[in-house]
């Protein structure tokens, strides 16, 4: 009988290990109203900083400024806002009907307009919505809605069939003016003004009231879309009236007690079947299991205790349900984060783009709740440290975040940061607040304005409550790059690798962004790259060209031809968006996320990846190798084979910025390219190649280079310089891709790259291309600076497994690189050279030289013998007179005439031979 209690403590805490604690609910809930963003304890205070604060005093004065016009109007006409309301006025509609992803119809009829429901999922259109001042009151009309055709000069109104406009564009309206409504809302709770509670009230009211008759929308094909659809859109996670709408009920909250107490019942009955269906639909295992939370957490807040109503659903069911609970669409924040992160790099399993707003998300999350509620959530988190603490991963040395799958180039977003600089001085944690300071201060560029009162906050409610000034410790100083950017970091969970020298120097830095195909918004891009040069993302990623849900996306944007990665047999294609197929990490240095220790001038990473439509056996290895402060070089290896034979070709992409391109021989002369259509859809190949045009081609088994260069006034124009290993069986090919849509403006560049054909070589080896592999070497570089490479040539070594790769590289300081790149164990010699390893560089400079062996046994040299018992990565480095040496695993070093020396593991430090 004893035992018995043991049991249970045992397979409770096996519970609890396994499936994570539960969040207790907050221990005192807000009583009475306000109470989302602020309660009334806190008006007081508010009331002196709008006395006091220039800051408060600006957004207050912006507030009233943007509602007063529309406050005014209505005070000679009651309606001539909540008129303008995209509703079904005149046939009172209760049931709406799509058709997957656009609007059918609706039918029914209430005895009071309802809320006229959403075009289309995602698909741009000529027709958008007018301006508030120029909507058509009470518009209802068989025609559909009376909106701007961009299509025609001066921009008309007409009307137009609600399923053609472009999507979002009638909700964004409602949202809109509930917007409005929340404003004038707030500046009735802070100045006891009942004109601005009425006038709130009254489109509050209009709209509730029309959502409360109106039902699930049907989809006729009873399709996925049936499973996403929300009340007023077509996805629940893009229900953002829901915010406006609590905030705005949170205000006036008192107001409509006492004067319509009546309609109370009406609008939280109409609030909870609004989230009911949130809960219900959506997709879980990505960002839209959180944007859910936030809408329905705001609107249980403006919900009673679960007591008041006759189902027991209430705000604290609401609270634990997104806190705690997980159904078939909804998880709760413990179960989709699991999911999410990987708990020892802090990576969110999406796109770079979404990860990051993700995590900036729930740092809003984390920070609104504990502003509503003062219970600090990160204890139930704690893998939030690593999210935020890693987010510089992503950025290349010019501060943009990579832009692989369905993400833009741009800053890294510092709103996570700055929330956990927030929440550390709330609860007075100081290291905490220490290391995201350092962190805020080094990567916002205006952080120093936090401490100067300089800061301007834009003139809404949340800038006064969630959204305040950040006050910064003035004895915290800015972090270094180094303390958050590694040389390599690698992300399993989304099959991302980067490596980087330099990563702090904007012009010399280098940077290899490399990816598969993992998690949510990923494209079908096999093994592809990004390359970085001389302060731009030289080797772009081509964007996501056009909606989701648009033909440019999904058969071009999306596709292999897009990227610079390698198909096989022009049908390389596999599921884009969320994605299943990563590479395998076989070999890398330095380790991944490593901060000393290591040796800075040489990296590189040995990927495998399947190619599961032609069964394609694919291995890249790529490399990074500074040959001088300002100088270096990219190396990169491609084998391509079907695992069944019968290869047809293989085709090696590579885009590059700029406005011209010379593809030439190594005497520098043009490559005679024909026009050329054999890179096409016809023959049953992708649709993607039939995006290209002005194709060209030339067949040489000799080597030949590409020169891409983009042009600047000042004269310090920018190159991507490529040499590539001439095969038998190549087929080069010059190409104009459609626009790299990455970057959302032109500011940095000199022409406008998001409407100019993206220039593109594609190498064709027809036959396999294991054992005639893509080898390439590329270099950045500038007018100014010109090229430090003077030459390049391959060399071949005889009984040697065919796939294997020798180069020699020659600088023009009189550095020599000797490169072996092998997939076979074996030992490979060469001119007083061996090595056995998949990657090998033995450089040599005057007396000064290098040995660099990358996942291998041997590596021989300059009279010195390196042997591992197993496969390592070490390097040995001679410099004025002096030896430094690291490896990941004991070896022995032999140098001819002394005896052996048996080395362990070790950091990168200085040696005795």
């Amino acid at each position: 009988m004893r035992k018995l209690p043991i049991i249970l403590l045992l397979f409770i805490f096996v519970c609890n290990s396994v499936y994570g604690q539960q969040i207790p609910l907050p221990s005192n809930l807000p009583q009475g109203h306000p109470c989302l963003m602020a309660t009334d304890d806190y008006k007081p205070q508010l009331e002196k900083q709008l006395k006091q604060d220039i800051w408060a005093k600006e957004v207050m004065q912006g507030i009233l400024d943007r509602i007063n016009p529309y406050v005014e109007k209505t005070q000679k006409e009651p309606d001539w806002l909540y008129s303008r309301l995209m509703m079904y006025w005149e046939s009172h509609a209760t049931q709406v009907y799509i058709n997957g992803g656009a609007y059918s119809h609706a039918e029914g009829k209430a005895p009071v307009p309802t809320v006229r429901f959403g075009s289309t999922r995602g698909i741009s259109s000529s027709f958008s919505r007018p301006k508030i001042e120029d909507i058509v009151p009470y518009m209802d009309d068989t025609r559909g809605v009376y909106f701007h055709n961009s299509s025609k000069e001066g921009r008309p109104l007409e009307w137009v069939d609600q399923s053609n406009v472009s999507g979002s564009s009638i909700e964004s309206v409602n949202e809109e003016i509930m917007r409005i409504g929340k404003d004038a809302a707030f500046i009735y709770w802070i100045t006891d003004d009942e004109k601005y509670a009425k006038f709130a009230f009254d489109l509050f009211d209009t709209y509730m009231t029309g959502m409360y008759y109106r039902s699930e929308p049907i989809d006729l094909g009873n399709g996925h879309a049936q499973t996403l659809v929300g009340m007023s859109t077509f996805e629940v996670i893009q229900e953002r009236i829901l915010n406006e709408l609590a905030y705005l009920y949170d205000f006036i909250h008192p107001y409509v007690k006492t004067k319509h107490s009546d309609k109370m019942g009406m609008y939280d009955s109409t609030l909870k079947k609004w989230i009911d269906l949130s809960i219900k639909n959506g997709v879980p295992h990505n960002n839209w299991n959180l944007h859910k939370s936030k809408f329905i957490l705001k609107v249980a807040m403006v919900l009673e205790d679960n007591k008041n109503y006759t189902d027991g659903k209430g705000r604290e069911y609401y609270i634990d349900y997104i806190l705690n609970k997980t159904s078939a669409r909804q998880w709760s924040l413990t179960d989709f984060m699991k999911y999410g992160y990987d708990y020892n790099t802090g990576i969110w399993n999406e796109c770079p783009g979404y990860a990051q707003g993700v995590t900036k998300d729930l740092t809003n999350f984390i920070r609104d709740y504990d502003n509503t509620f003062n219970q600090n959530l990160l204890p139930y988190m704690p893998v939030m440290e690593k999210a935020v603490e890693m987010l510089p991963q992503y950025l290349f040395p010019n501060k943009q975040i990579t832009a692989f799958g369905d993400t833009y180039y741009g800053g890294i977003n510092t709103e996570a940061m700055s929330d956990m600089v927030r929440m550390a001085q709330k609860h007075g944690i100081k290291d905490k607040e220490v290391l995201f300071t350092r962190m805020y201060k080094l990567f916002e560029p205006n952080a120093e304005q936090q401490n100067t009162g300089a800061q301007k906050l834009a003139p809404q409610v949340a800038s006064f409550f969630t959204s305040k000034p950040l006050v910064l410790d003035k004895n915290i100083e800015k972090g270094k790059p180094g303390d958050y950017i590694t040389q390599t970091f690698y992300a399993p969970n989304v099959s991302w690798f980067v490596q980087r020298n330099k990563y702090d120097d904007k012009q010399n830095g280098m940077m290899i962004s490399q990816y598969a195909s993992y998690g949510n918004h990923a494209h079908s891009n096999g093994v592809a790259m990004e390359l970085y040069g001389k302060g731009y993302i030289l080797g772009a990623e081509s964007g996501i060209g056009s909606s989701y849900f648009e033909k440019p996306y999904l058969e071009y944007y999306s596709q292999f031809p897009a990227h610079n990665t390698v198909m096989v047999d022009g049908i390389s294609k596999y599921p884009e968006m969320l994605s299943n197929h990563p590479f395998d990490l076989l070999g890398s240095y330095p380790e991944s996320n490593q901060k000393e220790g290591y040796y800075p001038d040489i990296t590189y990473s040995d990927v495998y990846f399947l190619e599961p439509e032609s069964r394609s056996d694919q291995n890249r290895l790529l490399s990074i190798i500074s040959t001088s402060e300002t100088t270096g070089y990219y190396v990169d290896i491609f084998r391509s084979k079907k695992q069944r034979s019968g290869d047809k070709f293989h085709d090696y992409f590579y885009h590059n910025l700029g406005q011209e391109l010379f593809i030439q021989n190594m005497k520098g002369e043009n490559l005679n390219l024909q026009p050329s259509d054999e890179m096409a859809f016809a023959g049953g190949h992708l649709f993607a190649l039939d995006y290209m045009w002005d194709k060209k081609s030339a067949k040489t088994n000799e080597d030949y280079q590409a020169i891409w260069k983009m042009s600047f006034p000042n004269g310090n124009h920018v190159y991507m310089n490529l040499w590539m290993k001439g095969q038998e069986g190549r087929e080069v090919f010059s190409i104009k891709a459609p626009p790299c849509k990455a970057f959302r403006n032109n500011n940095d560049f000199p022409y406008e790259v998001n409407k100019s054909p993206y220039l593109t070589i594609a190498a064709r080896q027809h036959g396999e291309a294991w054992n005639h592999p893509f080898v390439s070497i590329f270099e950045p570089t500038t007018e100014k600076e010109g090229k430090s490479i003077q030459s390049i040539e391959s060399f071949d070594v005889a009984g040697v497994s065919p796939d294997f790769v020798g180069l020699i590289v020659k600088s023009k300081s009189g550095r020599t690189d000797y490169i072996f790149s092998s997939i076979k164990d074996e030992d490979v010699s060469y001119n007083n050279m061996a090595a056995n390893g998949t990657y090998a560089v033995i450089s040599e400079k005057g007396n000064d030289f290098t040995l660099f062996l990358g996942n291998g046994t041997l590596i021989q040299g300059k009279e010195l013998t390196i042997i591992s018992n197993e496969k390592v990565n070490a390097i040995l480095e001679y410099k004025n007179g002096e030896y430094f040496f690291t490896s990941d695993k004991s070896v022995v070093i032999t140098k001819i005439g002394n005896k052996q020396v048996n080395v362990d593991k070790t950091g990168y430090q200085k040696i005795k031979l």
